[in-house]
């Protein structure tokens, strides 16, 4: 019988283990006294002491993936902002409930572990986690020859945050009247890469577009914004913000009910605020239609504010000028939840 291995068959458990000495340190700076145990253990353990300063905590948790958004990644060679998107994506997602964030896990799965590459992802969740207060509690790396092409990976997080019951944002206080306020994307934050992929495939990813400013690639790997501070900033001023949508995947059709009490609907005013160039060039050069692109994209609108309209120019002092307000709440009636017009 021919002898045979772990690494003959794709598989390095070595390279698994220099990746993590690799990431170790910028992992362990995103720890607070909260963290009683992290990186290298089988599970990460933290303190839940902070929670009893509230009346009545309520653990908030998602879980999501950058999608294909890693095949440009893979392209292009570039894994620094990757970390970003997921941890942002994320932190995002429980933001609208009204929770601020505790602590993360990222996991890499790829057809062949690159320690390098690895770190470089790993490091990217880590700097954005510091950025938002949030531990990097732990994680996984996965190396599955077969499943994966070569040179493919794909990243996926879970995050787990707090709001005091009192402070849910759940939109039943949503009525007609309001206003939507809409805070500015960075581009295509990690939705819709599938559609742009097809509509640049063929492209080079590292020529400069001149309506851009910049090279194709940059663009479309531009990272996720967190809309944490911007939306601290309006709890702060005492501005009730009675419901939010982070704008994912569905684009501007499908997130925004999903904040809606029964009987209303979004009126969204095309031409309210303006649409960035890299979503103006995937329209025109994939002859895409109004609707679709408004249903794949978030068009330059990464989080929707809903806040009564008394309080909304107060909002948009405090924003500053990456936000503005792009339409109202209506009765539904027998209409769509969502009317771009």
């Amino acid at each position: 019988m021919t002898s045979t291995s772990y690494r003959a068959a794709g598989v390095d458990i070595e390279a698994g283990a220099r990746a993590v000495e690799l990431m170790r340190e910028a992992v362990r700076a995103t720890y607070g006294p909260e963290v009683l145990l992290g990186i290298g253990a089988f599970g990460g353990l933290f303190d839940a002491a902070a929670l009893k300063g509230m009346a009545a905590p309520v653990l908030v948790a998602s879980t999501d993936g950058v999608g294909t958004k890693t095949k440009i990644a893979s392209a292009l060679g570039r894994y620094d902002t990757i970390g970003h998107d997921i941890v942002n994506h994320c932190v995002n997602d429980i933001l609208v409930q009204g929770a601020r964030p505790l602590f993360f896990l990222d996991y890499i799965a790829a057809n062949r572990l690159d320690p390098e590459m690895i770190a470089t992802v790993v490091r990217g969740c880590a700097v954005a986690c510091k950025a938002v207060g949030c531990a990097l509690l732990g994680g996984e790396t996965a190396e599955m020859p077969g499943v994966y092409a070569t040179g493919e990976f794909d990243l996926v997080g879970a995050i787990v945050g707090i709001v005091d019951r009192g402070k849910i944002v759940d939109g039943q206080s949503i009525r007609p009247g309001d206003a939507i306020i809409g805070l500015a994307s960075t581009g295509l934050h990690t939705n819709g890469f599938s559609l742009a992929r097809r509509v640049f495939a063929g492209w080079d990813l590292t020529a400069t577009i001149a309506e851009l400013g910049r090279p194709l690639g940059d663009a479309l790997l531009t990272p996720h914004r967190a809309y944490l501070a911007d939306v601290q900033r309006v709890w702060d001023a005492g501005i009730t913000i009675k419901g939010m949508a982070h704008i994912t995947g569905g684009g501007l059709i499908d997130n925004p009910p999903r904040s809606f009490p029964a009987g209303v609907a979004a009126h969204i005013r095309r031409g309210s605020w303006p649409i960035p160039p890299l979503f103006q060039l995937i329209q025109r050069a994939g002859q895409i239609a109004d609707a679709e692109i408004a249903h794949v994209f978030n068009l330059g609108l990464g989080m929707l504010l809903i806040v009564a309209s008394d309080q909304t120019d107060r909002a948009l002092n405090t924003l500053g000028n990456a936000a503005r307000v792009v339409g109202e709440i209506v009765r539904r009636g027998d209409g769509p939840a969502v009317r771009i017009a």
